[in-house]
């Protein structure tokens, strides 16, 4: 494995010390999100938001975290006590990690494990294991019903987004996430959301069902099944499931960002052009940030824009509709890489 914070070889500190302060960035972002979200919920729905507590309700996060912090732990009296501390556990362990092998600009990177790509989908599979494992532990018939309905949607989504990753790596012949933007290059006619217009379709929709975001929150479905597999979750294990949602799609947006949007790409600006290498790099950074938070931005609108899906329509566009795009779009992209290779 080969870290690559900057140029610069780091120390075992150094590196944990900016590992830190990565960790403590994404969980900052993730209380954020949530106001960001009720305030772009309000706007959609022409009310106020949060806007009591600080100027512009912009402490409203820290209180939420307080009252949580504040409320009573309750276990199920039938419960299985180490399983239902579990769940969350790996739930947010899932959502913290996947963002390791992002790079945030060229040569900025927590680390480059030449394979990211199967990190990501790796780690990211751990997820489910959470919900199902909480779903089971809470002894609740609507915590378990969460549960399955949660292995069942990763199981349907998980396909159609990997073949949709393995049309991204056939374009740029690597599994190097550093490798596959560099691929996409500065121009945004080479960035994969243009060159790949299906592959992009199909891992976003897979992303949205992954995250258990609206339309495909089914395994929460408060109209029928309470809360789904946090039921019988308060105080900060509820918080972990909370913060772990919102990591999700944080993360999510980023992988979007870096696999279909160039990365930290800025549009006519390559890493090798003569301006200092760290002006680059801060606006490579801040291009990769400003992709991520349009992505978020997406994930938003759409939750507040769409309705829940019917459990046959879940089923139904996974299998029916995302599978079958994404095999014809890798067929696509693999012919159309075998001419260009022939011919040129």
């Amino acid at each position: 494995m080969q870290v690559l914070f900057t140029t610069i070889d780091l120390s075992l500190l150094d590196r944990m010390l900016l590992l830190g302060i990565a960790l403590f960035v994404l969980l900052t972002s993730v209380a954020y999100t949530v106001y960001a979200e009720r305030r772009i919920a309000a706007l959609i729905q022409h009310r106020l938001g949060p806007n009591r507590v600080g100027p512009f309700g912009l402490l409203q996060p820290l209180a939420d975290v307080l009252k949580l912090l504040m409320k009573e732990d309750i276990v199920p009296e039938k419960a299985s006590r180490f399983f239902h501390l579990l769940g969350p556990m790996i739930s947010i362990f899932a959502a913290l990690t996947t963002i390791a092998v992002i790079p945030f600009a060229y040569n900025l990177a927590i680390a480059d494990v030449h394979v990211g790509v199967l990190y990501v989908l790796a780690i990211t599979s751990l997820g489910v294991y959470g919900l199902t494992i909480s779903g089971w532990a809470s002894n609740s018939k609507y915590s378990l019903l969460g549960g399955l309905r949660s292995a069942a949607q990763m199981i349907s989504y998980e396909i159609s987004m990997g073949l949709a990753i393995v049309s991204v790596i056939v374009l740029s012949d690597s599994l190097s996430m550093i490798q596959i933007v560099e691929n996409q290059s500065s121009n945004p006619l080479y960035w994969n959301c243009f060159r790949n217009v299906l592959g992009f379709i199909t891992f976003t929709v897979a992303a949205f069902a992954e995250t258990n975001r609206a339309p495909f929150d089914l395994p929460e479905a408060e109209q029928e099944l309470v809360g789904g597999y946090h039921t019988e979750y308060s105080s900060m294990k509820f918080a972990l499931f909370f913060l772990a949602e919102y990591a999700n799609m944080i993360v999510a947006s980023a992988v979007i960002a870096t696999l279909f949007l160039g990365g930290y790409q800025v549009p006519f600006l390559d890493h090798t052009s003569g301006l200092n290498p760290i002006v680059v790099s801060a606006l490579q950074v801040g291009s990769f940030l400003a992709k991520t938070l349009f992505m978020m931005f997406v994930f938003i609108w759409v939750r507040w824009t769409l309705p829940r899906f019917k459990y046959n329509q879940l089923m139904n566009l996974g299998w029916k509709i995302l599978f079958p795009l994404a095999l014809i779009n890798l067929m696509l992209i693999s012919i159309g890489v075998l001419i260009a290779d022939v011919v040129f």
